[in-house]
């Protein structure tokens, strides 16, 4: 239970440090990547994008990012949230009407998080440039779901690894059924 206790300090340290840091034009433009990434358009308008203009390399690495981003929602969302119902961070923590603006779903995990940070890894793994133009605006994505009042930073950080994880299994599952013959 302490370990609980020093999450929940942790989490509301964290939160109230971005609500109050981030300036309001950076708190714009925060939110307009995540309206971006809203129902994964940014990740799906990535990959069109790489497939018409990467040749094989960018059909591949948006294959491989569709794939980690499907495998992190299913995990996250399909999964996660339904078997935790973890409220969203109180109102009162955030300087800003955003907060007014969030779903009712459970906060655990962050689904935009998880989503960016698959599609990221998996084009990564393919096509590093690529990948590395990705990783900025899924730090966005991850950094404004903490400042809007949407997650806890525990929330963001777990939808992280599951991320990394849906990209792992992505890449890695296919192998791994051939191999087991199933």
């Amino acid at each position: 239970m302490r370990v609980l206790a020093v999450l929940r300090d942790v989490d509301r340290s964290l939160s109230e440090q971005v609500a109050w840091r981030v300036p309001p034009g950076a708190g714009k433009v925060l939110s307009a990547v995540e309206e971006a990434a809203e129902s994964t358009k940014l990740w799906c308008g990535s990959a069109a994008a790489m497939a018409w203009l990467g040749g094989w390399r960018g059909r591949r690495a948006a294959a491989g990012g569709l794939a980690a981003l499907a495998v992190a929602q299913l995990i996250s969302n399909g999964l996660c949230k339904q078997l935790a119902d973890r409220p969203r961070p109180p109102k009162e923590w955030f300087p800003h009407d955003e907060v007014d603006d969030r779903p009712d779903s459970s906060s655990f995990p962050s689904g935009h998080t998880a989503a960016a940070v698959a599609f990221t890894a998996a084009v990564a793994a393919v096509w590093p440039a690529a990948g590395a133009v990705c990783a900025l605006p899924a730090a966005l994505v991850a950094l404004e779901r903490v400042q809007s009042g949407a997650h806890y930073p525990s929330d963001v950080a777990t939808g992280a690894v599951i991320g990394l994880a849906g990209a792992w299994l992505a890449r890695h599952a296919p192998r791994l059924i051939l191999r087991q013959g199933l």
